[in-house]
């Protein structure tokens, strides 16, 4: 049959909608579904009815019995007008328009209004089966997304929520779940839909997996402890002294005379640079310390090998100084020893600094302290605690300021001053600790600030020349005291045991390359545990909806200020009306707190 006259009101094609033709001539004026009028040439519309058509309103799907034409048709073609005459008795705009929709969508007929044929029996089923699978698909998924916004999931619904939970652990940054729910795809918004379904308890710590860290401890075997001459110093008592439940031991401090020892942990007598084991720590930079457990760089044997006062006698490096009157290093002796090391809490330390040795090692090092404070180390006192979390329960116990933890720090600077000192005087490349000093040198004496002073300090960088470490106080300094727990340390480790064998030492292009292996990871390891920690604090809040505590006002900006817990070492912003002076103690609860973006929300209370 011939394409149909064009007409006025006659119904064409055009870009796949219906159009209504208004007036013939070069060009063809139409109407479209949306009311605008234009002059298309002839060639862009095709005719499917010659009319005539005056509303678009009169095109409405009709009934048809499809299946019935379709078997009369099967292996023919025919046009538009005898198809529509076939299905629907009649040839009207309404039937041709009904018509063309079914060719359309292509499940029996497929062609141009000119020549349509009937698809093979084959294709309409193998569709048909296609279209159930795919509507029973929408139907399923509709369900789906109605349980979730519900909060009403099936255990079958889980497989469906991993892309939410690959979100939040940064594994993927799409989902097609959290479009559709009109939530942001964000690891927070993720994290926050997870908690609600329950798929995720408020224990779960997304943190080290959102930053690929290991979670686990490596599995390789340890090298055996080599035979060596080693300086026999076990009729010193020395003690490794550290925070209760310690479980890696790597430092420790005697006195013999007038000589400070500070033994260290001899992970590089078995650690050969770019063995396994040391490639495996470099990836990892340094021990993963959570709350809820301690995933360490270097396999558990090391530790139990070489671990302090976990035998009777252990292998150390062992740093002994002499300083003078001021606190100044006179004399420097680094030598791998045999120790006998007690090990005691700062507590239990603590309750022994009037009885020898403790008090000589406290003169040595109160004197080694002064002179660090007189040439600018900073002094700062800020709240700190220590959260663990024991069978589930999140126990948080504030660091005190005891006699026996400021000799231990100070012991253990002595010893990174001396390794730095050693190796420059020596010619070996190593790994030097520095800071810049801030922008203005302050002396804070209360809360506030020392809380603004410290956000004033600049990062520690590690280079292969030595700087200042104006924080601390010295001209070169070296973090020399957990080759256990940091991978420099025991790079710097490495470099002294070398040296003092009359080995190959690492030189300085390989010296960078370990440097910034470790810093690229360290970043994240220290990121995720302030977040951890926080998240842990947070739901130790949470779990205690009637905690009542006090805060100290320590930041300003606006109405909006930064308020410390002590109790908690926590700071957060609130809002109040009126000027408060800072170092103001007010009275806190908790208005709400978010796991998920880890906000919390404080109000004063009423005094």
């Amino acid at each position: 049959m011939p394409t149909p006259p064009l007409a006025p009101h006659a119904l064409v094609l055009y870009k796949n909608g219906p159009a209504r033709v208004l007036s013939v001539g070069e060009k063809v004026e139409i109407k479209t579904e949306n009311g605008k009028a234009q002059k298309v040439r002839p060639k862009d519309i095709v005719c499917l009815h010659p009319g005539p058509l005056h509303s678009f309103a009169q095109l409405e799907p009709q009934e048809a019995n499809l299946e019935e034409a379709w078997g009369l048709l099967l292996g023919e073609s025919t046009d538009l007008a005898e198809l529509t005459e076939l299905i629907f008795s009649e040839y009207t705009p309404v039937t041709a328009w009904s018509t063309w929709q079914i060719v359309e969508d292509g499940l029996y007929f497929v062609g141009t209004p000119g020549v349509i044929e009937a698809r093979s029996e084959e294709k309409v089923t193998r569709d048909k089966a296609e279209r159930a699978a795919k509507k029973e698909a929408e139907e399923a998924w509709s369900a789906f997304i109605s349980r979730v916004r519900e909060n009403r999931i099936l255990p079958e619904d889980h497989t469906q929520l991993k892309s939410v939970e690959l979100v939040a652990l940064s594994k993927n940054p799409r989902s097609k779940i959290l479009q559709q729910l009109g939530l942001q795809e964000t690891k927070e918004a993720a994290h926050h839909l997870l908690l609600k379904l329950g798929l995720w308890d408020e224990t779960k710590n997304p943190y080290p997996v959102r930053f690929s860290l290991p979670t686990e401890a490596p599995e390789l075997v340890l090298p055996e402890l080599p035979e060596e001459d080693r300086l026999d110093l076990t009729h010193l008592p020395a003690f490794a002294i550290d925070d209760e439940g310690n479980k890696d031991p790597d430092d420790a401090i005697s006195i013999d005379g007038n000589r400070l020892w500070i033994h260290v942990a001899d992970v590089a007598a078995i650690i050969k640079p770019d063995s396994d084991i040391d490639l495996e720590a470099r990836s990892r930079g340094a021990n993963l310390y959570l709350p809820e457990k301690t995933i360490p760089m270097l396999p558990t044997t090391a530790t139990d090998l070489l671990g302090l006062g976990l035998t009777e006698t252990s292998p150390a490096l062992s740093f002994g100084v002499v300083l003078n009157q001021h606190g100044e290093i006179e004399d420097i002796e680094i030598k791998p020893s045999w120790v006998k090391v007690t090990r005691l809490s700062y507590e239990q330390a603590n309750g022994r600094m009037d009885e020898a040795p403790f008090a000589e090692m406290a003169a040595i090092t109160e004197r080694y302290r002064a002179r660090r404070f007189e040439r600018g180390a900073a002094n700062i006192s800020l709240p700190e605690v220590k959260i663990n979390v024991v069978d589930g329960e999140i126990r948080i116990k504030p660091v005190a300021s005891l006699k026996s933890r400021d000799m231990v720090t100070d012991a253990m600077l002595i010893a990174g001053e001396a390794a730095a000192r050693f190796a420059i005087e020596h010619q070996i490349p190593f790994a030097f600790a520095g800071q810049a000093p801030p922008d203005a040198n302050e002396t804070p004496e209360d809360m506030a600030a020392m809380f603004g002073y410290r956000k004033k300090f600049k990062r520690t960088q590690i280079k292969g020349v030595a700087e200042p470490h104006s924080g601390l106080g010295l001209d070169s300094y070296a973090r020399a005291t957990s080759p256990l727990r940091r991978y420099l340390d025991l790079v710097v480790h490495q470099q002294l045991r070398a040296f003092l064998r009359g080995e190959p030492i690492l030189n300085d292009q390989q010296m960078t390359e370990r440097v910034g292996a470790s810093e690229a990871v360290t970043g994240h390891l220290r990121q995720v545990e302030r977040l951890s920690n926080r998240h842990w604090l947070l739901l130790y809040l949470k779990r205690r909806e009637a905690w009542r505590g006090l805060g100290v006002l320590v930041d300003q900006r606006d109405k909006r200020y930064t308020v410390l817990i002590p109790e908690l070492a926590l700071d957060s912003g609130i809002t109040l009306q009126g000027d408060w002076p800072m170092n103001t103690e007010i009275p806190l609860s908790v208005a709400h707190i978010n796991l998920a973006d880890q906000s919390i929300g404080l109000r004063m209370e009423n005094s």
